[in-house]
């Protein structure tokens, strides 16, 4: 696993995008297949989107031969609720990108059969080559996508019941009512993230420490499904410097000087 420190968030998702970018246009000057990418939703990656569009419109990275699949969505809300992850993510990135709209891809929380519609988004991911590169961020008892504590290290995409810990932290989209939240979504397995050529994590923050480091320095475990990470061969943990505030000091150097040494 390898590990990025920047001092801020700012900082730290302007070099997840750049990363991003760069592995777009790597793909894009070695063949004419399209990159796949996997994405979040949250507060987490909304700076890594802003620099992602700015790169965009400054001619720096192209989406136009790039396929998204998103990790996760509510079931029971339309997709034009403006707390569906649809919404989230045509208005933090989709409406200001050049990507065919033909190239995204989103769970329909509202399908008649959720089990098909989740079986096919898995089929779907293998027809388009697999994903290059998934982007994520984690929650703060450390899940990734709605992978909740206690998820199968080898789940695939499927019908999640969220736990009260995620629904009180998500009802601040709601207007602080929980009631609102939406019990269940559809979300992608930690086996379908795994299975990603790439996967670059997102934690910022001190409420995300307990999560980053547990899953940093602590044994692979269903509890932190960040954890699974560490069996990755191309795994990326981005933070700043409060989501690594309980990180040892010897391992911070040793993952300061590796990049310093990768440069």
């Amino acid at each position: 696993m390898k590990v990025i420190i920047r001092q801020t968030k700012a900082e730290a998702s302007v070099w997840a995008a750049r990363y991003i970018a760069s592995k777009i246009n790597e793909k894009a000057a070695q063949t004419d297949k399209p990159f796949v990418l996997g994405l979040p939703t949250g507060s987490t990656p909304i700076d890594t989107y802003q620099e992602l569009i700015r790169m965009n419109k400054a001619g720096e990275v192209s989406f136009k031969n790039v396929i998204t699949f998103n990790m996760d969505e509510y079931v029971g809300i339309a997709e034009d609720h403006p707390e569906s992850y649809h919404s989230f993510m045509y208005n933090n990135l989709f409406n200001h990108i050049d990507i065919p709209r033909e190239n995204i891809h989103i769970l329909n929380g509202n399908a008649a059969d959720l089990k098909k519609e989740c079986a096919d988004y898995e089929k779907a991911i293998l027809a388009a080559g697999g994903i290059d590169l998934f982007l994520g961020g984690v929650g703060e008892d450390g899940h990734i996508a709605f992978n909740e504590p206690f998820s199968s290290l080898k789940s695939r995409t499927r019908v999640v019941t969220l736990t009260q810990d995620t629904i009180e932290v998500n009802s601040r989209f709601f207007g602080g009512d929980t009631s609102l939240v939406p019990k269940q979504a559809m979300s992608v397995g930690v086996g379908t993230v795994c299975d990603s050529k790439e996967v670059l994590i997102l934690s910022f923050s001190e409420k995300k420490a307990r999560a980053t480091q547990a899953a940093i320095e602590g044994p692979m475990t269903h509890v932190i499904t960040l954890s699974a990470l560490q069996m990755h061969e191309n795994g990326i943990v981005v933070l700043d410097e409060g989501a690594a505030s309980l990180l040892s000091e010897e391992n911070k150097a040793y993952f300061k000087a590796v990049e310093e040494a990768e440069a």
